[in-house]
């Protein structure tokens, strides 16, 4: 699993959280930076308000969280996410030697990235072409 400040890395280069059952999340800043949560129909839900999306805490007893809003979470992609987000740039994972190497091909140019675990590969990969998306924006 990624950490919170790589998830912030990423939502910063533009990456955007559309929540769906099994995501897991933190919500940094609020004491919580250790705790990992995941979303699911039984405790944790995304809930649409005429404000925005705000994730609630159903019959969670042991804090005063009712729910929190969207944009007070990081996403923690997990490692297929990751990978999906990737496309059809992705081309192989494999051993390296600080862990784990991932090849992308973007426009024909192969580039490697490395991470000591797969999702760390996976997320240096897919900061540089959120960088490379941002790069061609007006």
């Amino acid at each position: 699993m990624i950490g919170v400040e790589l998830a912030r890395q990423l939502r910063e280069a533009g990456l955007v959280w559309k929540p769906v059952l099994g995501d897991r999340f933190a919500i940094p800043d609020r004491d919580l930076d250790e705790e990992t949560f995941v979303l699911s129909n039984m405790t944790i839900e995304v809930h649409t308000m005429a404000e925005g999306q705000v994730i609630g805490f159903n019959g969670t007893t042991e804090w005063a969280l009712d729910d929190v809003e969207l944009d007070e979470t990081v996403w923690l992609p997990r490692e297929d996410q990751l990978r999906e987000l990737l496309g059809g740039t992705f081309r192989t994972l494999r051993r390296g030697a600080a862990g784990y190497e991932v090849l992308i091909d973007l426009l024909g140019e192969e580039r490697t990235f490395e991470g000591e675990t797969v999702e760390g590969a996976y997320a240096a990969a897919l900061l540089h072409l959120l960088a490379a998306a941002g790069a061609d924006l007006p």
